[in-house]
């Protein structure tokens, strides 16, 4: 693998990343649109959302491993060129089963954006915090741009053009990749059920590893939870949003996600448990905060920035850790990182639809709480592994 890659390569790989994980997210402003469409109650609607993540997380186990393995290049044409036969076919779909089938499927194939951060990892270790925080912030603006996208789309055009516009992004991003992404060297060599069984050993062989899985999907979980509910707490009394108007709060956290990189470099040189106690802290504060004031815009402003920020440096500081305990097994590693990471959301968005059901935002709120508290104790009562980036330890 090359030693540097280009500022035009990474800042293509950080598009590719946001427009690919992006459909993960587009439901999340307009599933009382698509539950009106489809003519089923707010529950159903909801495990749009989550069944996204779950195919999400079937991805990352069964497809992002072969990174290590195959041309990763022609892995990620491959799968944008899936993700966008599934985003064609949803903005056709007119059943909820459909629509379910779907969002597995987009969710699986979407994982074309954890191929991308390993590899920008591998690059250039030395900056490896930096250019993972590059990616990274790529991947993350498509989380949040893909509400504003969603919400303004789907209140002028419906939100079945949502998803058909998305399908052509897709396209696009994968014609480019094909022809600008570096090519990269393939670091296993067994097959695919090897390749697995080498994936798993991954979380025994690193308690860092470990450690960072579990706090990442707890934090992860409670974003993707507050993000569910919010479309629902704000298109009801008092606020009565619309679509268009819920989304626009993906701008405010977008101006946070421009700060990836810069927490990138940070991590390369500072305390990682400091700021990751630190990234926990700030999410905590933010939920008090609407917890507290649940009818304020103001609060809704403040703590969406603060949860921002908070996700984003605890994200980019476990990738840094993790990405540096194995340089021939990146994939690997991302897999089972990510995996538990996606599950934490699938778990945060169905455990956030069952306590808005039984005790609306309130409940909600002392829910993503307690994720918060858990991953602190994790996290202050942690160790430290120290990174083995022998080959012959890779598994």
């Amino acid at each position: 693998m090359p030693d540097t890659v280009s500022k035009k390569q990474l800042l293509l790989m950080s598009v590719a990343a946001g427009v690919s994980v992006a459909n993960n997210y587009y439901c999340q402003p307009i599933l009382k649109d698509m539950a009106n469409s489809l003519h089923v109650n707010d529950a159903k609607a909801g495990s749009i959302s989550m069944l996204t993540q779950i195919g999400y997380g079937l991805g990352l186990f069964f497809l992002v491993p072969l990174g290590d393995k195959v041309n990763a290049k022609k892995l990620i044409f491959i799968l944008l060129c899936l993700l966008t036969l599934s985003a064609l076919a949803m903005s056709f779909a007119t059943t909820i089963e459909l629509v379910w089938a779907l969002s597995i499927c987009i969710g699986m194939f979407a994982v074309s954006a954890q191929v991308l951060l390993p590899m920008a990892a591998g690059f250039d270790p030395l900056n490896r915090g930096k250019n993972v925080g590059f990616v990274f912030s790529g991947l993350l603006v498509g989380i949040l741009a893909a509400r504003v996208f969603s919400g303004f789309v789907a209140d002028w055009l419906g939100w079945r053009y949502v998803y058909r516009i998305s399908s052509l992004l897709v396209f696009i991003t994968a014609l480019m990749l094909r022809s600008y992404l570096p090519e990269v060297k393939k670091r296993f060599e067994g097959h695919y059920l090897q390749l697995l069984q080498s994936t798993l050993y991954q979380a025994r062989r690193f308690k860092v590893l470990r450690e960072a899985a579990l706090t990442g999907a707890l934090v992860f979980g409670t974003f993707c939870s507050f993000w569910t509910i919010l479309t629902f707490h704000l298109s009801g009394p008092p606020f009565n949003y619309s679509s268009n108007t819920i989304g626009l709060y993906g701008l405010l956290a977008i101006a946070g996600a421009l700060l990836a990189p810069y927490i990138g470099k940070f991590t390369d040189r500072g305390d990682k448990v400091k700021a990751l106690v630190f990234s926990i802290i700030i999410t905590i504060v933010s939920i008090v905060l609407m917890k507290f004031m649940p009818h304020s815009a103001f609060s809704f402003i403040a703590g969406v920035l603060l949860l921002d920020v908070g996700i984003q440096i605890m994200q980019i500081t476990n990738l840094a850790r993790i990405y540096a305990l194995d340089d021939q097994s990146h994939s690997r590693i991302n897999t089972m990182y990510m995996t538990v990471y996606f599950i934490g959301a699938a778990v945060g968005t169905s455990a956030g639809l069952i306590c808005w059901r039984l005790g609306g935002w309130s409940l909600v709120t002392w829910q993503m709480l307690t994720w918060c508290a858990i991953a602190l104790s994790i996290t202050l009562t942690g160790s430290k592994d120290k990174p083995v980036n022998s080959p012959a330890a890779a598994g």
